[in-house]
């Protein structure tokens, strides 16, 4: 092969290599980073299984110091259940991050109005049982607000990297598209009204 072949192969070789790091990496970069994203998402559902879990142990236990409020209990039940049906896959918009995170703040809303009403009973306030779970649900609603917060980081990453140029070209050629963010429902942010009657 004379010298003017070699230049023509190592150009060719060169816009190849060129080609293939400018699609693959980002390429590779992209379906790591959004693993990570469900990954955490399931780190989320985590934290929300146990907290369901432990619903019930609640429930029992201020049950056995009150006479407590039917249609509270049932719509804890309702809210449990419906949070344990809920099987969130952030790729399917048919059932969106959104609407797990709906059933989440409504737990946690019926929660917030159980342990307002238990504050009308001072023996179930020192009962060891209920101070265990007690601690229990503050120690995982601790690690739900970790578990979103870590979420919306990886959710923050993976967005920022699929639209900047030209990673976007290639995102939008394999079709990764931006991820939703945990948002807490409107009003979240105000503590819930109970009224004792």
């Amino acid at each position: 092969m004379n010298k003017r072949t070699w230049i023509i192969v190592g150009i060719i070789v060169v816009v190849l290599f060129f080609l293939y790091s400018s699609f693959v990496g980002p390429y590779n970069n992209m379906a790591t980073m959004k693993v990570a994203v469900e990954k955490q998402w399931g780190q989320v559902q985590v934290q929300y299984q146990q907290r369901a879990d432990l619903i019930p142990q609640l429930v029992e236990t201020v049950q056995g110091y009150a006479h407590f409020e039917k249609s509270t209990l049932t719509e804890i039940a309702g809210l449990r259940s419906q949070a344990g049906q809920a099987k969130v896959n952030v790729n399917n918009k048919s059932l969106s991050v959104d609407d797990q995170v709906r059933a989440a703040n409504q737990m946690e809303g019926t929660l917030a109005r159980l342990m307002v009403v238990v504050e009308k009973y001072p023996d179930l306030k020192a009962n060891q049982n209920f101070m265990a779970l007690q601690s229990q649900l503050e120690g995982t609603e601790h690690r739900v607000a970790n578990e979103r917060r870590k979420f919306n980081d990886a959710v923050g990453e993976f967005n920022s990297y699929i639209v900047l140029f030209p990673k976007n070209m290639i995102a939008s050629m394999f079709n990764f598209k931006q991820m939703e963010f945990f948002k807490a429902d409107a009003g979240a942010e105000k503590a819930p009204k109970v009224k004792f009657d």
